[in-house]
């Protein structure tokens, strides 16, 4: 039995950061998943000439020659907090750009409220 919350992603090891270095040795380190990738990536990036990381897909999501890793993590964190939200859709009659199906405006909560009564 686990103790709190259980891992809302797994990984199955197949996400490879690729390193390779100018006397065209390369290097295909495993990891368990994004994060880790990322954190192998960091510590790679000072000694390699380029630093991928590879999807499940074989699809290249970073290359070291093209951007940052810090600003591609951010933008990685960015997106996946997007994906993330779930919200069932609702059209304000107010055309407030802050009021959703679970979080109304106030306006929309007084015209709830007084549809109760």
């Amino acid at each position: 039995m686990t103790s709190g919350l259980d891992p809302t992603e797994s990984y199955d090891g197949r996400i490879t950061v690729l390193v390779l270095e100018d006397e065209g040795r390369r290097e295909r380190i495993r990891c368990s998943s994004y994060e880790a990738a990322i954190e192998t990536a960091k510590e790679a990036a000072p000694s390699a000439t380029a630093v991928k990381i590879v999807d499940r897909d074989d699809e290249v999501v970073f290359t070291s020659a093209e951007m940052d890793i810090d600003d591609w993590a951010s933008e990685w964190r960015h997106a996946k907090r997007r994906l993330s939200v779930d919200v069932e859709a609702y059209d304000c009659p107010y055309d407030s750009v802050g009021c959703f199906a679970d979080d109304r405006c106030v306006q929309c909560q007084i015209d709830r409220v007084q549809e109760q009564y």
